[in-house]
């Protein structure tokens, strides 16, 4: 298709970059992302792909709008409070970008209905934050060749890796299983800042923009950690593993 006057202006700053261009505008327009969980992470990943101009854009989360959130989830203001995050989200991304599709899906994701809310989706991208829906989500795109973006964050630190089924290694090759109960703390317990989420996201949707436009160098086979007390980010290569219950199959 050929770049309305509208279109060419609004993302004047993207076409300019030389790894984007009108081509890589127009991969942009026709792309399909779904986002998992529009909490502190996600809130600010829809955010930013909408305004990016993905076509099409999934958000998924069954949860409503609480007064806690607030510190970091960017979508919601107080007088959202109760309302439910998809439908708070949808209207919002909508009048960012009123060129692009939104769709949401009020629901908790499960091992009978996640095939069919990713099966039209490019890419996913995993904003959740528990291990049950990481496991769930990393076997369902392994298991259908769908790309992964994966991020997670809890206290002052992060940690983002993108996952391409048949090239590198999954999340299960990470962490073969959910850590015994009470090792590992929650973001009610142990806390997070909105500085930190926001991070964490901007690189999950940096992320994505790369995947989709086959630029620069995503973190496959790579988790890249970020420590905000100290300031500093390290990557490590995630080896593959032979025995892997999903990847390996």
């Amino acid at each position: 298709m050929s770049l309305s006057q509208i279109k060419l202006e609004r993302y004047s700053r993207q076409i300019v970059l030389p790894q984007i261009g009108k081509d890589g505008q127009e991969k942009l327009l026709f792309s399909k992302v779904i986002v998992v969980g529009v909490g502190g992470l996600g809130a600010l990943v829809s955010l930013y792909l909408a305004e990016a101009g993905i076509g099409v854009l999934g958000i998924v989360d069954n949860d409503n709008v609480e007064l806690d959130n607030l510190n970091r989830q960017v979508l919601y203001f107080e007088e959202d409070i109760g309302k439910l995050k998809v439908e708070i989200a949808k209207k919002k991304l909508q009048k960012i970008n009123s060129e692009i599709k939104v769709i949401s899906h009020h629901l908790r994701l499960d091992k009978n209905n996640i095939l069919e809310i990713i099966k039209d989706y490019d890419i996913i991208v995993d904003c959740t934050d528990n291990f049950d829906s990481r496991f769930l989500i990393n076997d369902a795109c392994v298991a259908n060749k769908k790309t992964l973006v994966h991020g997670a964050v809890l206290g002052f630190e992060g940690q983002v890796t993108s996952i391409v089924p048949g090239k590198s290694p999954c999340y299960r090759c990470l962490f073969d299983k959910e850590p015994p109960q009470g090792t590992i703390s929650s973001c009610r317990e142990a806390g997070v800042t909105g500085a930190v989420a926001g991070i964490v996201a901007s690189i999950q949707s940096a992320e994505a923009l790369k995947l989709i436009l086959n630029i620069g160098t995503p973190l496959i086979g790579e988790l890249l950690t970020f420590d905000a007390l100290a300031m500093s980010f390290r990557k490590v290569k995630i080896p593959k593993n032979p025995n892997c219950p999903a990847c390996s199959i």
